[in-house]
């Protein structure tokens, strides 16, 4: 039979002595600090006492009033202080339960992940793996907490104009999927009301608005620039690029570099980075598109027609880190509690995808 009443576990009602004998207050007002109003129930009842439950009603009125009071002045609902999550798909008889998407979501520290530039690519397209096939797996407070970080990106890209086209595609993969879902509301499941999703994609078109018309300003600078340094110095800054549309749009600056942009070596060293020979031996065999009259191999076009059918490589400064021995995802500079005699031999890095796997059950 289930227990209607008041858990036994609260603090219990307030009370303050009068000349009349003790009587029972209730907290009210907005502010949650030391100065709250208490209002007597007496004088919230009419002399008719029509309403008999004024009691229970301002109760509920005034947990409502605190609950949408944090809710309104939070970014997140969560602040802990291990920054590390335990991965379980199963149940043990040490421990209970399975970790979710949305746990380790709130769990690992985002938000000050992405003030890190190392961290700052690797958050950007985990957002985006979530973006496309895993949204309406988060609860309703991973949800919250996913659209506050993402605020916080645009607002960074916005500000320092670090790395925009990444952004742009983030957005777009997820105004995509949200245009998906709220145009079959009823056939795919939705946590929360259609109307917020409908809310959110506006917002998420209205960033799109604002980094299209993003304008980087130009640098005023009277010192060196990079069209002055030797030609060999500006070939091996094209050979530090591990992106396609970097170069190209890097040669789009001067005609010198332009002309370094559509060096074979490059494009080749490109796609050996990025694909392996037998990807690239398999290719050469099943399409002639790459080669030319003399069979000698276009590596630009090899790479991007690599890219159609292959996925690039992917590199990052910094990533998460699952331990193998106690099956703990964490930062490696947070650390975590580990029993291993070998902590460092347990490490593996989690690449975006495999953070996805991981809560796949």
């Amino acid at each position: 039979m289930p227990f209607l009443g008041k858990d036994w576990r609260s603090p219990g009602w307030s009370w303050k002595k009068t000349e009349g004998g003790w009587k029972r207050i209730v907290c009210f007002g907005h502010d949650l600090g030391d100065n709250i109003n208490e209002i007597d129930l007496e004088e919230l009842c009419d002399e008719n006492k029509e309403n008999l439950f004024v009691g229970e009603v301002c109760d509920l009125a005034t947990k409502k009033r605190k609950k949408d009071f944090y809710n309104n002045n939070t970014k997140s609902q969560f602040d802990f202080r291990d920054k590390w999550i335990y991965v379980k798909k199963e149940s043990t008889r040490e421990r209970h339960g399975y970790c979710t998407l949305g746990e380790a979501f709130n769990r690992l520290d985002f938000s000050s992940a992405i003030q890190d530039m190392r961290r700052f690519d690797y958050v950007v397209k985990l957002f985006q793996l979530i973006a496309k096939s895993q949204l309406t797996s988060l609860s309703g407070a991973a949800q919250k907490n996913y659209f506050n970080i993402l605020e916080n990106i645009v607002s960074k890209v916005l500000d320092d104009h670090y790395n925009p086209r990444l952004i742009k595609d983030l957005l777009q993969d997820l105004s995509s999927t949200l245009y998906i879902l709220t145009k079959g509301v009823g056939k795919s499941v939705l946590v929360g009301n259609v109307n917020i999703w409908l809310c959110r994609l506006e917002t998420i078109l209205n960033w799109q608005q604002q980094l299209s018309n993003l304008q980087i300003p130009m640098q005023l600078s009277s010192g060196m620039k990079l069209s002055d340094l030797p030609l060999h110095m500006q070939n091996s800054i094209f050979y530090k690029f591990s992106d396609a549309c970097d170069i190209i749009n890097l040669g789009q600056a001067t005609p010198t570099l332009h002309m370094l942009s559509e060096d074979r070596q490059l494009w080749k060293k490109l796609c050996q980075f990025h694909f392996s020979e037998k990807q690239e031996r398999d290719l050469t065999f099943c399409s002639n598109r790459a080669l030319t009259e003399n069979d000698n191999v276009d590596w630009k076009l090899m790479y991007f027609t690599l890219q159609k059918h292959y996925p690039k490589r992917e590199q990052y400064a910094d990533t998460l880190h699952f331990c193998r021995h106690c099956s703990i995802l964490f930062w490696k500079d947070c650390g975590h509690p580990c029993t291993a005699n070998d902590p460092d031999n347990c490490l593996m890095p989690v690449s975006p995808q495999h953070f996805i796997d991981l809560f796949k059950f």
